[in-house]
């Protein structure tokens, strides 16, 4: 397939339907440091994909490290995410806990796992994904609901996988579908990434998708001097693309009130991303 510039990628964007770091998407807080009775934060549960990242790793970016771009000034999002975690060492290594420590009535816990509890090699992260990942998931469930917070889960963004013939295919196996599945069981709002992220890597194929993981050319960038090529992460763009998404299915379902979204629409540059 053709390679596509940047134009058109972000015309097929738009066309679709361990570092812990707060971003906040505007100032939330009244002069005296008070959140205001309105005002609410969206927290954000999750691996890699989502993280914040340092500046030693620029360009690779989150998808949770972009989401406060497309919201507005009452939304704080504290992005919790955590390089290489899955739903099991989130909770095992005492991540969640600061998260339902701090969550308050009316905010929302995005919880997103699922690309590192495959990892049957590693029992710390490993989890079956009808048994203890629907397990673990309810914990965090469990925790929003009792702090009278709204949890969403989020099924896990692709990877970017092509058959030869050019076929985007999931890499997650049962995961999605048991995270459906305990969605609905829960009556648990669900932002379906997974689903909407291999119909945009389609779209955009396997040429296109360079553009928005971290493809990157030897002497391209200086963190990376020997080039790259990973087909997991995303750079400045794909990680506002991935946010856009999420985005707009926290709109569409109505998660959010529709004036806490804001810019689906509009092109955002790279330079809008800014690294710990």
């Amino acid at each position: 397939m053709e390679h596509l510039p940047r134009r058109h990628v972000a015309a097929a964007l738009l066309g679709g339907a361990l570092s812990l770091t707060t971003a906040t998407a505007a100032h939330a807080d009244d002069a005296g440091g008070h959140r205001r009775a309105d005002d609410y934060t969206v927290y954000v549960a999750g691996d890699s994909t989502a993280a914040t990242k340092t500046a030693a790793a620029r360009p690779e970016t989150g998808w949770g490290q972009t989401l406060p771009l497309f919201l507005g000034h009452r939304v704080t999002v504290s992005n919790h995410a955590v390089n290489g975690a899955s739903s099991k060492s989130f909770v095992d290594r005492g991540w969640l806990a600061p998260v339902l420590e701090a969550i308050r009535p009316g905010d929302r816990l995005l919880i997103s796992f699922g690309h590192n509890d495959s990892k049957s090699e590693d029992p710390a992260r490993y989890t079956e994904p009808f048994g203890s990942y629907q397990q673990y998931l309810r914990q965090y469930v469990d925790g929003a609901r009792r702090r009278g917070a709204h949890p969403v889960l989020v099924t896990s963004v692709e990877r970017r996988r092509f058959t030869a013939d050019g076929q985007a295919y999931s890499s997650h196996g049962d995961y999605p579908r048991a995270m459906r599945e305990l969605a609905e069981r829960e009556r648990v709002p669900l932002v379906d990434l997974q689903a909407e992220s291999l119909a945009l890597w389609q779209r955009l194929g396997p040429e296109g998708t360079k553009e928005v993981f971290l493809w990157l050319a030897a002497g391209q960038e200086p963190n990376y001097p020997d080039g790259v090529r990973d087909n997991t992460h995303f750079a400045p763009h794909g990680a506002i693309e991935v946010a856009r998404l999420v985005a707009r299915m926290l709109q569409r379902q109505r998660i959010l009130p529709a004036r806490d979204v804001r810019r689906l629409g509009d092109a955002i540059p790279d330079s809008a991303v800014t690294w710990s």
